[in-house]
């Protein structure tokens, strides 16, 4: 699947107050992005093989891709032109020897 049609589904599933676009769905990103670095910190804290979490771990990215989705959307985007944008940004790092350390354009 590629990502326009996975946002496509994705927002057949968006069930928020058109009032809270941008701030509901940013929220929860910034939410589910914690739980993926809580399943994280508890294989360290545990001591665990990343084997037994993988799974749990991919479907809280699910949920953080999600809620990327949703925040596109909220934005005019679609997570295709998101990531046409990250790419461009890359490269031209690349290009001009800015991926190590603190990049630019922040």
């Amino acid at each position: 699947m590629d990502f326009d049609e996975y946002q496509k589904q994705a927002n057949e599933t968006a069930i928020y107050p058109v009032r809270y676009s941008l701030l509901y769905p940013a929220l929860g990103l910034a939410g589910e992005a914690g739980e993926v670095a809580e399943k994280v910190k508890k294989i360290i804290r545990d001591d665990k093989d990343i084997e037994s979490e993988r799974k749990n771990i991919a479907r809280e990215l699910g949920d953080v891709l999600w809620y990327v989705s949703a925040v596109a959307r909220d934005i005019g985007y679609t997570l295709g032109g998101i990531a046409d944008l990250n790419i461009e940004k890359l490269q031209s790092r690349k290009e001009r020897g800015k991926l190590q350390g603190s990049g630019d354009n922040r």
